[in-house]
């Protein structure tokens, strides 16, 4: 396997074009291409500076796990610091657990940020929602969102083997200046279900209208988790 490593965006256009396969930190699919056979060229985008930005509003494709730290908000600083272990989170990239992983621990705090991603074609760089990420797994760049107010996110334990644990993640945001919206992601099993309310009247008011979103079809067990999470973020906000 030849593995080449583009410096540019425009390099790493080619290296698709050229039919290059992208590979991250191969946690996914190495195991796989040693029982199928290695693809003649890969590409990975490590060099690529735009993959690998790490701001209050951006998340690059190739950053390591491990190298998620404060810059970014809570919610998904927690997320990354949950997944795998530490040698996993050295190794494994932001790409590869949105895109090739089947749990997607970034995923929902990545909806609940309302994050825009940034990909990457042959034929150039575009923006996309994360549900065109999860349907058609492009090459994501990086991630983008505006800052939230605050945020929170919990993972509750799983037994090996079993279901992949609950994963509850939340974003306050505002509009406008003034009026706040707050998102909620849940991944319950291999399924990740959104919604989003206005929250002017309190935490009781915006709990209501989050069970008229697809939210509402959630277990009662997964509803222990979405209603302290959601009631600490928008108290300890000044929301009362």
């Amino acid at each position: 396997m030849l593995l080449r490593l583009p410096t540019s965006v425009p390099e790493a256009q080619q290296c698709l074009a050229d039919g290059a396969v992208p590979i991250g930190g191969a946690t996914l699919v190495w195991a796989t291409w040693q029982r199928d056979g290695f693809p003649a060229l890969a590409v990975s985008l490590r060099e690529v500076p735009e993959a690998n930005a790490v701001g209050r509003e951006t998340l690059g494709g190739a950053v390591l796990l491990h190298r998620i730290d404060a810059t970014v908000p809570d919610v998904l600083r927690l997320a990354a610091a949950t997944i795998g272990t530490g040698a996993v989170r050295r190794t494994a990239t932001v790409g590869g657990n949105i895109v090739g992983s089947t749990l997607r621990c970034l995923l929902p705090p990545a909806l609940a940020l309302d994050a825009r991603a940034t990909v990457l074609e042959p034929d150039g760089v575009r923006e996309a929602d994360l549900a065109e990420v999860v349907a058609k797994r492009p090459v994501l760049l990086g991630l983008r969102w505006r800052t939230p107010l605050a945020s929170a996110y919990r993972k509750l334990p799983a037994a090996p083997g079993g279901q992949p644990p609950l994963v509850v993640a939340s974003a306050l945001h505002t509009e406008d200046g003034e009026r706040r919206r707050l998102r909620v992601a849940v991944r319950d099993g291999y399924d990740v279900l959104t919604g989003t309310t206005r929250c002017d009247a309190g935490a009781e008011d915006a709990l209501d209208a989050l069970r008229d979103t697809a939210l509402g079809d959630l277990p009662a067990t997964a509803w222990e988790v979405v209603r302290p999470q959601v009631t600490g973020l928008l108290e300890g906000s000044g929301q009362n």
